[in-house]
């Protein structure tokens, strides 16, 4: 019999211990694996750039901005492309099923941003055949189940000149983002189309998408940007996507706090009982190894048996929580932006071993410490 095959029916010796212990392992690499990839996806900020600027509205990022400043910005020699966006949130057949749509200058936002959000030439043309025509992201054309050529209705908060709150929209296309830590649960729309249309707040914007020059340092542009307007009306505040990103998310809470928080909690406790249980194990089965060490197996042979114990049951219940945590994240859908990428699943394999080592490490070195003598006359 291999060593390997020794720790795998050690782990199994008792099985209702064994498949209580992996569920626990499995609970707490679930926890861990959601909030991972919650931290990961496009409600966190660590895939955002920093290298894509946003101009808001330094009152409020609500506040309207006048669109001539487009030229103003355009005109500073460090800036590679800007381009503007007009939000209209509404929803779609109950006011639970909200969605945006983003109304921009579709040659400027695919200068812009278009790499990232996977906007083709062949999606931008399609989008210029008509002031009806919307661009809709993955995520959300496969929440709503729409596809190319359907036509929809969004009720929006933003008023028509007519009075009405109906917006009437064709799909021309649907973009898929340049990987899965992109937003793509929104809609693009022309915004000269929005613009004529709406009856107040004509000729503003929510916010300019600024790329700096390659080479050019994002906060010193951002600073530049914001001293044009300095004694405007309408003053602006620049930063990153990641600063936005980061400063939306800190007025709800501090989630990086609170998930390694709730991480650190699912893991102490795991940690206490893998090894509370693993001792237990361990003094079961003194006479066993006694009788190991007289036939020859070395103090490093008994620690390695052990560890392999450990390491086995760890594999195995962190392997369930992750196959579940991935299920979770395809079944919930990605509008809540949950990435199961690599990333999270390297990090998950590395706190694995980890922690099925630190669990074994005291049960394996009291198992090659226990004496031969009291270990028989326990007997």
């Amino acid at each position: 019999m291999t060593l390997l095959e020794l720790m795998r029916r050690n782990a199994w010796r008792k099985r209702p211990r064994a498949v209580l212990l992996m569920f626990s392992v499995s609970v707490a690499f679930l926890i861990y694996a959601l909030t991972a990839s919650f931290t990961a996806g496009s409600q966190g900020a660590a895939d955002a750039s920093d290298n894509l600027l946003g101009v808001f509205n330094k009152a409020g990022r609500g506040l309207p901005l006048p669109l001539a400043y487009l030229k103003r910005i355009a005109a500073e020699s460090d800036v590679a492309a800007v381009a503007y966006t007009a939000r209209m949130r509404g929803f779609v057949e109950v006011e639970k099923n909200v969605v945006v749509v983003s109304a921009a200058d579709p040659r400027a936002i695919a200068a812009a941003n278009g790499e990232a959000l996977g906007l083709t030439p062949d999606l931008i043309a399609a989008l210029e055949e008509g002031g009806d025509r919307v661009l809709v992201g993955s995520a959300l054309a496969e929440a709503q189940g729409w596809s190319v050529g359907q036509r929809i209705g969004v009720t929006s908060q933003m008023m028509k000149a007519d009075g009405s709150r109906n917006w009437s929209f064709t799909i021309a296309g649907i973009f898929e983002g340049a990987d899965a830590g992109t937003d793509t649960y929104f809609m693009l729309a022309r915004y000269d189309a929005i613009n004529a249309a709406r009856a107040r707040d004509k000729d503003t914007v929510d916010a300019f998408v600024v790329r700096p020059r390659a080479g050019v340092s994002s906060g010193v542009l951002a600073a530049r940007i914001d001293a044009l307007f300095a004694n405007s009306a309408a003053q602006t505040k620049t930063q990153s996507e990641k600063q936005f990103l980061e400063a939306f998310l800190r007025q709800y809470a501090d989630i990086g706090l609170i998930v390694g928080l709730v991480v650190a909690a699912a893991f102490v406790t795991i940690l206490m009982i893998s090894v509370n249980t693993m001792l237990f194990a361990i003094r079961e089965r003194r006479f066993e190894i006694a009788v190991m060490k007289v036939l020859g197996f070395s103090g490093e042979r008994i620690v390695a048996l052990v560890l392999g114990e450990t390491l086995f049951i760890f594999a195995v219940g962190g392997a369930g929580g992750l196959i579940l945590a991935k299920l979770a994240t395809l079944l919930i859908g990605p509008e809540f932006g949950l990435v199961f990428g690599l990333p999270v699943l390297l990090k998950s394999a590395a706190i694995i071993a980890g922690l099925g080592l630190l669990t074994g490490l005291l049960p394996a070195f009291s198992a090659m410490r226990l004496p031969i003598v009291h270990a028989f006359r326990t007997r």
